[in-house]
């Protein structure tokens, strides 16, 4: 039948095509659906950083597996993701924050990242040469996390699901859930056009909720604006990525392929919705913050910013279920840590779907769970 598949996928980012890949490595067709171009959502604006310290135990064994997933990738998907293992260094320069990272630690080599480590500030400075180190006590820093290049992935993926006979459909915005007998049995597009199939996987990323309505399935992940920039390329530094929690921190890397500097900070107070806006604020801002840490950057040349959108959930815990509707499962509300997350989590949802189990394979992480424990290294 014409517009029949095994799966469809709405969304176009590293979720929707994570999940589609390792779906059609196991010879399910696979049909995705993107509103806008693919990597247009979150997945397109973010940072490109790749860590494993959590404080969720499944959080830290998925990003272990994410890790090994982007380690193998340019072989598995053919072509070029700019793995890059730089390490993460996140900063104390207070004893509550050397605290939290210390007993982060231990729950982090409980979960078996066993390369997580304290380190003082001499050692941070020698990690980083360049780092100012005044009021620094330390750091939590893993050096097998790293950096990879959003849109050579995701690309990658989307080339192996056509590769393996799936289809992948830009600029098709999903109007409409198709169900029967309390089934999902398709989705209806903008222009009219139905496709059908006995799965639908929501991947709609900061739409996660609106596509959840569609099917009449309340999906608890709201839009919030983050900003970002990027500066010129310059020689490799060898600086991971530096996280500093201080009311004035941020967060940003150096990308090893092309010399640039990426980064961002969250703002307060948060700013809910989809709004792409970019500030005179920030622009100003993340720079200083940028040269508080590291004052050599400071010849160095902004040359774009922009802003996209988290997907939060009321925990910082994303959502890997099957919803009420039988067929229609969720994956979403990565809150900032979808790139990360994606391969892992799409190849878990890919399990999922696959096993036809009822119960989700990480029940901190169900669509309708109490949403008690925080993520904290956020």
């Amino acid at each position: 039948m014409a517009n029949t598949s095994d799966v469809i996928i709405i969304g176009g980012g590293i979720a929707g095509t994570a999940t589609g890949y390792y779906l059609a490595k196991h010879r399910l067709s696979v049909a995705l659906f993107e509103q806008g171009h693919l990597c247009s959502g979150s997945t397109g604006r973010c940072i490109g950083g790749v860590r494993q310290q959590f404080t969720s135990a499944s959080s830290i064994k998925l990003m272990m597996r994410s890790v090994e997933l982007f380690a193998g990738m340019d072989q598995e998907l053919d072509t070029e993701v700019h793995w890059h293992p730089g390490g993460y260094l996140f900063l104390a320069h207070d004893e509550s924050n050397k605290q939290a990272f210390l007993d982060n630690i231990r729950v982090q080599r409980a979960a078996g990242l066993t390369d997580v480590r304290w380190v003082d500030a001499a050692e941070a400075k020698e990690i980083v040469p360049l780092l100012d180190t005044a009021g620094l006590l330390g750091g939590s820093y893993c050096p097998t996390d790293g950096q990879a290049y959003p849109f050579a992935v995701v690309n990658g993926y989307a080339q192996q699901i056509k590769q393996l006979g799936g289809s992948i459909h830009p600029f098709s915005e999903v109007t409409g859930i198709l169900s029967q007998g309390g089934r999902a049995t398709g989705i209806k597009l903008a222009n009219g056009e139905e496709h059908h199939a006995p799965v639908v996987v929501n991947c709609a990323g900061p739409w996660a909720k609106e596509v959840g309505a569609l099917a009449g399935i309340d999906v608890p992940v709201e839009p919030e604006r983050h900003e970002a920039l990027i500066t010129e390329g310059v020689e490799y530094l060898g600086i991971p990525m530096l996280v500093d929690y201080r009311a004035d921190g941020g967060y940003f890397q150096q990308f090893r392929h092309n010399g640039q500097f990426i980064g961002c900070y969250s703002p307060s107070p948060r700013v809910p919705g989809r709004s792409a806006d970019s500030t005179f604020e920030f622009l100003a801002e993340m720079p200083r913050r940028m040269l508080k840490l590291v004052p050599a950057l400071a010849q160095v040349k902004v040359i774009r910013q922009w802003a996209g959108s988290y997907e939060m959930t009321p925990d910082g815990n994303p959502v890997l279920d099957r919803a009420e509707l039988g067929g229609f499962y969720v994956l979403g509300g990565m809150c900032g840590h979808g790139f990360m997350l994606g391969p892992a989590m799409g190849e878990a949802m890919a399990e999922f779907v696959r096993s036809g189990e009822k119960q989700p394979p990480f029940p901190e992480f169900a669509l309708r769970r109490r949403f008690g424990q925080a993520e904290a290294m956020k």
